[in-house]
């Protein structure tokens, strides 16, 4: 009896040391990394049910999940995910991609520099297009692929999503960056067919997102692109030495209304040609089943020490243009 009570102590002893060094550890591990400067999720309603095309019920909530395969009746305003699709943020700037037949990604300017995604869109309502202490969302993206996202242009029409057999979702987040994985199974363009991988991930003090697509099939006319205004005239990188350069569009582009830059970094042997499309400037790349990589990024004035006028956007971007062109 009094070995197990000896025995008792010593491991409750143990027990407690063992309890302060994880958290002696835990507080050494936040003060060497700070808070998180990115992050990426995908949150649903649970408590309801589907009405058709539309998700209906009384006291829904929502949950974050890290995977998700996109309901079949899933459609644009169903009101099942949390505003409307995957979101992904660095301090900067944070974007969201429609989980639709629509997929243009939003971008959401942040007047912060903390992450605000878990409690966007909470009021099951978008009210995220009202300005806000946090920022708003501030690209209207109607008909276009928004910023930097993909579809299939036909030499007359920019496919988006349509039809697929089935759309899925995987979410991750390290201390590195954040990122959004979606496959679409079965899409369908005309009498083309393939399967296509989109890896979107954001690293930290970055406004970039890096978008690497991948294919089943060679297909012809894969595009990225970014959304058309008028009297926004297109830029254009000015150094064509290099093996990387951008086009950008700067000015007048929000809902607020405000100032906005919009820009694609793209590897010049991937791409076929430039695509003036109905709703978009599109980059056409190649056809091939190896990956493709690209960047995108918006610059809002209302950012904390954001970008207040075109030269200061031109002059980021060369810089940024510098870089890619110095690593590759």
């Amino acid at each position: 009896m009094i070995i197990n009570k000896i025995c008792g102590v010593l491991l409750l002893v143990l027990f407690v040391q063992l309890s302060c060094k994880q958290k002696i550890s835990q507080k050494l591990t936040e003060q060497i990394d700070g808070p998180s400067k990115t992050y990426a999720e995908i949150s649903i309603k649970e408590g309801g049910r589907w009405e058709g095309r539309k998700y209906v019920g009384e006291n829904i909530t929502f949950k974050n999940v890290d995977f998700l395969r996109a309901p079949d009746s899933l459609t644009d305003h169903s009101y099942y995910i949390r505003y409307e699709g995957p979101g992904w943020e660095s301090n900067k700037v944070g974007y969201r991609l429609y989980l639709d037949w629509r997929n243009a990604i939003d971008i959401f300017g942040k007047k912060v520099d903390t992450m605000v995604l878990s409690q966007v869109g909470r009021d099951n309502y978008d009210s995220y297009h009202e300005n806000a202490p946090w920022g708003q969302d501030i690209l209207k993206a109607g008909k276009s692929l928004g910023i930097g996202s993909y579809g299939r242009y036909d030499g007359t029409t920019t496919h988006h999503f349509q039809k697929v057999d089935s759309t899925t979702v995987a979410i991750s987040n390290d201390s590195n960056a954040s990122s959004v994985l979606v496959n679409y199974y079965g899409w369908k363009t005309d009498n083309v067919a393939t399967d296509l991988s989109a890896n979107l991930s954001i690293a930290p003090d970055s406004r970039m997102t890096k978008a690497t697509l991948q294919t089943s099939e060679a297909i012809e006319g894969l595009v990225t692109g970014m959304v058309k205004f008028e009297e926004i005239t297109l830029m254009k990188s000015d150094d064509d030495s290099g093996g990387w350069a951008y086009i950008a569009t700067y000015g007048e582009q929000t809902l607020v209304p405000d100032k906005l830059g919009m820009a694609l970094f793209y590897r010049k042997k991937d791409v076929e040609k430039m695509v003036d499309g109905e709703f978009d400037h599109l980059l056409q790349f190649k056809p091939t089943t190896e990956p493709i990589s690209y960047y995108f990024l918006g610059a809002w004035e209302q950012e904390k020490n954001g970008i207040t006028n075109r030269q200061q956007f031109k002059d980021y971007l060369e810089t940024l243009l510098t870089d890619f062109n110095r690593q590759s």
